[in-house]
Formats: C-alpha cells, structure tokens, sequence
C-alpha cells in the first residue's frame, strides 16, 4: 500500500485504518434469531409429546432429525462467517467455508447493484466474486463499507 502522503480525493469515503473487517449484520442476526426459535419451538414440541409418542421414534429416525439440525446449523455458521478483510498487502474474501487471499493488484473494482444480494468485486484476470460480507439487506451499512474498499482499491490502481 502506498504511502499516506496523498491526499484523499474530494467526495472520496475515508480510508478505514488497516487491518479492518466488514461483516453482515441481518443475516447474522437472522440465524441466531430463527435459529433460536426453530430450536425452541422444536424442544418445546418433543417434551410436549407424552412418553408414548416420543417411544414410537426409533434410532434412525432421531438420527435423521439430529443430521438435519446439525445440517441447519452449518449453513447457519457458513452464513454467519462471510466478512472481508482489507489488509495492508492483501483482500481476504471468506463467504461460506471458502477463502480467498487477494494481492491488492488482483482487485480492480468493487460494485453493489441496485437490488443485488451482496456485492461483487472484479479481478484482473476477467472474474467476478461475490463479496458476501456487504449483503444489499444491510442498506446504508453496505453501501458505506462498499464505498471504504473502493476508496482502498482505488489508492492501490497505478497513477497513469
């Protein structure tokens, strides 16, 4: 990263100082929230069974109703963890169980569309990737942090 002598452009969104993490807010909310509720609904259902209901489960079928929580509860994590790091020599992209390390000169542009789920970021060699930390869900918050690594991207594009 260049050095901060530079001034900022007029209109340009203030440099975050480095290392910083943009996370979403309302999926992370909504996990823990309908989470917990599906959860309490569910334990609230077996104990109301009397004991001869619950008897007529076998192994196998609370076996399958445990891999299904256990399945819920993954994409919730997956979900829950999507952030993006802006380092000083590098874009740490994590969405779901993947991550991605980005040298800044991979990175040519950020964009979040009108009416998109989350944003993208465009890469030299003709790609896209999904940045699901910024989720469009998130309103203004999104906008701002997209606004952040453009202005960090943007400060890393060679003077021509």
């Amino acid at each position: 990263m260049p050095a901060g002598s530079e001034p900022p452009r007029p209109g340009a969104a203030p440099l975050p100082s480095l290392p910083h993490t943009w996370r979403p807010m309302g999926v992370r909310y909504a996990v823990v929230g309908f989470g917990s509720m599906l959860f309490i609904v569910c334990a609230a259902a077996w104990f109301g069974f009397d004991d001869s209901v619950r008897e007529r489960f076998d192994v196998l079928q609370r076996l399958t109703v445990l891999a299904m929580g256990a399945a819920l509860v993954a994409c919730g994590w997956a979900l829950g963890r999507a952030r993006v790091t802006a380092e000083m020599e590098a874009l740490v992209v994590v969405n779901g169980f993947h991550t991605r390390h980005l040298a800044w000169e991979q990175v040519l542009a950020i964009h979040l569309p009108e009416g998109a789920p989350w944003a993208t970021l465009d890469l030299a060699d003709g790609t896209t990737i999904s940045v699901m930390a910024l989720q469009g869900s998130d309103g203004r918050r999104a906008r701002d942090g997209v606004r952040q690594l453009r202005a960090l991207i943007d400060r890393q594009a060679p003077a021509v």
